[in-house]
């Protein structure tokens, strides 16, 4: 007897993003499988005893959105942080600290997200937050999360007044007086106040790639559960029911599993074994070992995660050609050019995805190149290697992207002026002569290379629909392509896109008899929607793996 459906959506306007059966009006689903899509009609049929029946009232039914780049635990953590996004000033500034140390006075430090680097028309000092709020130490991260600003009272908790010593492409800005100024440049440098803030397990992922010390114990993994836990509610929120972790250790995947075991993993997820530059290449059989314990449909490793250079905004991103304010300054790369290449040789030898962050071409090019050592070593597979952000790219080495298979992970949330971040100062930071090299997509697509898209949150704003909107109606730069794309294209970047780009293509990204049950339905038909409007719409369910995880009528 053939299985019947344990829920079914009706009346849908479903876009499947499968190129055989593009659309469909109804999908049944047996627990954690498509069983079917068609008509109503033909749909209502296969309904078994207690089969869930959702009318969805012509509003738009996709595969459930694929975040592909994100840094979840550090997501989580931050919801409940002080948000800054927009504050300009030194009044503004201050009232927004006063207020949230007023409301939250159980807060050992207070940590502050999205700090504008031009908040004073320059960057902060110790002494200016000084001047806010002198006794309760205070850190200031930048939207990039690649630059923070603290205190002095920060600074001396956390043993660097005087300065510290850190891994390349990390600073510790110090004054003339010998004293750090409060610039805390890049995630090693802000490691330490953010241990004194009780976060170093959370952001031990990003800010070394090692699991915490001293080992966490089972109290500190429940303390840190909830953070966790509210990152996943963001995602189901959203619409999301995969996520690419961008920065983990094996900590991560146990507080993942241990969510997984209590069955409140909300999402799959997938989690990098991080290569920071002071590991060597021998240190690669963990990310070895993290792939071979983890590897499953929930929760699987199979990548490494590098940076190869900062962002533009701070004159860390590396360049080809000097910055326009600072002549003889292109940024210092993370990783040798000899080092990477055999980083990556190895890497890809073990069968490991590689993922590499490169904002400037500089760093761009270097990735590329590492790549193509790995091939002429190794011999060519189906690696489906990623660059990720790629703001800078050099015309030359467009096309190397395809030649590869490299995979462009992009985000449309990051482009000056179409969301959240303003055109300036970084467009300055690139000069107007560059300005046709930024932040490509469709010229991307067009010379062949695969696209994703995503959020990088906490850095922008997670919800797709902001993302997609940006996407279809930013403006070019001046001089530049227009570097839109179509709907179709947007969403495929964030459906069977971001399945290609994991390799499981073969079983979610579109809705298929057979694949995984993740779907995402709106509150409205997208394709109805004018282009500027479809952030307003939101998403009214989220069901992974079979199962509703975010029910906006809840």
């Amino acid at each position: 007897m053939p299985p019947s459906a344990t829920m079914i959506i009706t009346n849908a306007r479903i876009l499947t993003m499968d190129p055989d059966n593009p659309r469909a009006e109804a999908v049944a689903l047996c627990h954690d499988r498509i069983l079917a899509l068609g008509t109503s009609a033909d749909i209502a049929a296969q309904a078994g005893p207690g089969c869930t029946m959702i009318d969805a009232g012509g509003a738009s039914l996709l595969p459930g959105f694929i975040e592909s780049h994100l840094h979840l635990f550090m997501g989580g953590s931050e919801l409940s942080h002080l948000q800054l996004l927009g504050v300009e000033g030194p009044d503004q500034l201050g009232h927004a600290i006063r207020d949230y140390a007023r409301a939250h006075p159980q807060r050992r430090v207070i940590v502050g997200q999205g700090c504008d680097y031009a908040i004073y028309g320059r960057a902060l000092t110790r002494h200016d937050l000084d001047a806010i709020l002198p006794d309760r130490p205070i850190i200031l991260v930048a939207a990039d999360h690649h630059t923070g600003w603290a205190n002095t009272l920060a600074l001396t908790e956390a043993g660097i007044l005087q300065g510290a010593t850190v891994g390349p492409g990390n600073e510790v800005v110090m004054g003339a007086d010998g004293l750090a100024t409060g610039e805390l440049r890049e995630f090693e440098a802000m490691a330490p106040v953010l241990r004194v803030a009780g976060e170093h397990r959370i952001m031990a992922g990003i800010a070394t790639g090692f699991d915490p010390l001293p080992a966490p114990t089972q109290d500190d993994m429940m303390a840190d559960l909830p953070a966790m836990l509210a990152g996943l509610a963001h995602c189901a929120r959203h619409g999301f029911t995969s996520l690419v972790n961008m920065d983990g250790n094996r900590y991560t995947l146990q507080v993942l599993d241990t969510l997984r075991q209590q069955g409140q993993l909300t999402a799959r997820v997938r989690v990098p074994f991080h290569y920071r530059n002071t590991r060597i290449p021998a240190d690669l059989a963990e990310a070895s070992a993290m792939t071979r314990d983890y590897n499953d449909d929930w929760l699987s490793s199979g990548f490494v995660k590098m940076f190869m250079d900062g962002v533009i905004d701070s004159g860390t991103a590396v360049m080809l050609n000097d910055y326009p304010d600072q002549p003889g300054w292109r940024g210092d790369p993370l990783h040798e050019a000899d080092r990477f290449a055999e980083i990556c040789i190895e890497a890809d030898r073990r069968g490991l995805q590689i993922a590499v962050h490169a904002i400037g071409d500089g760093a761009v090019r270097r990735v590329l190149d590492g790549y193509a050592a790995a091939r002429a070593t190794n011999g060519p597979r189906d690696a489906r290697h990623r660059i990720e952000h790629i703001e800078l790219i050099d015309r030359t080495d467009v096309p190397r992207l395809a030649e590869l298979g490299v995979v462009a992970s992009v985000q449309p949330s990051h482009v000056p002026g179409a969301m959240d971040f303003p055109p300036f100062p970084s467009l300055d930071k690139i000069g107007r002569p560059r300005w046709k090299d930024a932040f490509l997509t469709r010229t991307l697509a067009e010379a062949g290379a695969p696209i994703v898209f995503a959020s990088d949150w906490p850095v922008a704003d997670i919800n797709p629909l902001r993302s997609i909107q940006a996407a279809l109606t930013r403006q070019p730069f001046e001089g530049a392509q227009d570097e839109r794309l179509t709907l179709h294209q947007v969403l495929a970047a964030y459906t069977i896109g971001g399945a290609y780009a994991e390799h499981t293509e073969d079983r979610k990204g579109m809705l298929r008899p057979g694949y995984l049950a993740d779907l995402v339905l709106l509150d409205g038909d997208i394709e109805a929607v004018a282009p500027d409007r479809i952030a307003s719409l939101s998403v009214s369910r989220t069901i992974c793996g079979g199962r509703t995880v975010w029910d906006a009528a809840i």
